[in-house]
Parts: C-alpha cells; structure tokens; sequence
C-alpha cells in the first residue's frame, strides 16, 4: 500500500505532503479533485450520523453539511430530521438494534458520529442500558463489519464510569458502553465526554426540562464556555471536533470537555 500516494486506477501517482495528511492517509479517505476552487481539493469523507435530531446531533449534521471537506452525510433515525441538502440522505429505520434490511446502504463510510442518548431521569437500569448500551453496540459491531477503517465518534458524557462499578447508575451503564466500543477494532474509536452544551444557530434539545435550563442559562452561557472550558463547549464545537477527530485523529481514545474544546 502507498503511504505517500493517491491510488488512481490501477496505479499510484505520487503527490506533495499536506498538512495532517500522515493522519488522513491512514483512513482512506477518497480525493475529489476540483479545479474551480483549490480550497475544495480535499479529502472528502463519506459521514454517518446517528441520533441528528438530537441536539448533539443537529450540530453535528449542520457542521459537516457546511464542511467542504464532506462529501455526502447519511442520517439514521426513527425520525427524518426534515432538513434539505444536496450532500444529505436521510434514512427512518424504526429498529435501532437490527440493521439487516439497510446494510446495503451502509456500506463506504469513513465516519460514524453516534450522538443518539437520552436521558436517565426515571428509568431503570435495564430500559436505559438498552439505548444508552445496546443501541450503539448494535450499530457499532454491523459497522465494524461492514466498514472496518472506519473511525468511530461517540458521544458520551462528563463523569462517566470507566470502571463499571459506581453507584451512580447512568454513569456506570455509559463506562460500560465506552469500554465495549473501544474494544472494537475499527482504524479509530473516540469517545466524547462533553459537559454543559451551550446551543447555537438554532439547534435545541427536544427533552422539555433541558430546553428550560438552557432558555433560562442562555444568557450566561457564552461566557461560561468563555470561562470555563473544562465544563462547557457548544454544539458547534462538537460539531467541528468530531470531523477533526474523524479527519485527522485525536491525542488519546476517552476526550473530556476540554479536550474537546481544543481539537
């Protein structure tokens, strides 16, 4: 396999180092050359993104649909988002643990963005493992298969379990997710711990007690993601920071709020 080269046809043909590109080589990713703006001679990512109507989600849709770099966006959920682009496709599939009916379409990813979750607030252990666990393992493993040099971005959250063991029951059933997917052979698996999310552009949560938090903390939080940003990022943030991650890697596996307030 060439390390310095762009596969053409059947042959190789060499090319000048580009910043990062020792990272994107090692993913695959295709080149889609354009000869009318050389600012869009890059390598463009094929993008999976789970969970798009959420909050997290939304933003991570609205940035890859305005990153050049992005060549085409496939959404799976419950629910279209309602959102019209020339690089998206949505795909409504009611069961989020069995994938064998759309596998076809699954296939020549470079990315996955799994940003599906909910919150804890009066389930049992079992109803939660059941999204917050056996959702994104399903997807995760019928990934694996189908496009092993992919790189997987989850999205978990501040003051997860990695020890399995706590007794704090939403943090314990997600350490145990986090553990499984990065256990999983994909060319990279980045799990996202962010804390308070400050919405942008429009995006909002659709859990009720969320929205009022964040409509009566809005006006501070511009300056608490300022502030303190080993606490706080923005739905554009992560956005931005999970295509770097997909694109270009990560420094370590497991990124807190501030390790994602620096990619």
């Amino acid at each position: 396999m060439c390390t310095s080269a762009l596969h053409t046809g059947g042959g190789c043909a060499s090319i000048a180092p580009l910043p990062g590109y020792a990272a994107i080589n090692q993913r695959r990713l295709r080149w889609r050359p354009t000869a009318r703006n050389p600012a869009e001679n890059l390598f463009k990512m094929k993008v999976l993104i789970f969970g798009a109507t959420g909050m997290v989600g939304q933003g991570a849709l609205r940035e890859c649909l305005l990153d050049p770099g992005v060549e085409e966006v496939v959404t799976i959920g419950r629910q279209a988002t309602g959102r019209n682009h020339a690089k998206l496709h949505e795909i409504v599939h009611p069961d989020l643990t069995n994938y064998a009916a759309i596998e076809a379409q699954l296939v020549g990813f470079d990315a996955c963005f799994f940003c599906l979750g909910i919150a804890s607030a009066g389930m049992s252990e079992a109803d939660y493992s059941r999204i917050t666990y056996d959702m994104p393992l399903a997807a995760a493993k019928m990934l694996l298969r189908l496009n092993p040099a992919m790189t997987f971005v989850h999205i978990s959250g501040a003051s997860a379990d990695s020890s399995e063991r706590g007794r704090v029951m939403w943090a314990r059933v997600k350490g145990r997710t986090e553990n499984a997917l990065l256990r999983l052979p994909f060319k990279a698996v980045y799990i996202f711990r962010p804390g308070g999310i400050r919405p942008m552009h429009g995006i909002a949560s659709r859990t009720t007690l969320y929205r009022i938090i964040y409509g009566i903390a809005a006006p501070l939080l511009p300056w608490l993601e300022r502030s303190f940003p080993r606490y706080v990022t923005s739905t554009e943030q992560l956005g931005k920071a999970m295509l770097k991650a997909a694109r270009e890697g990560a420094p370590k596996p497991i990124l807190e709020c501030e390790d994602i307030n620096r990619l």
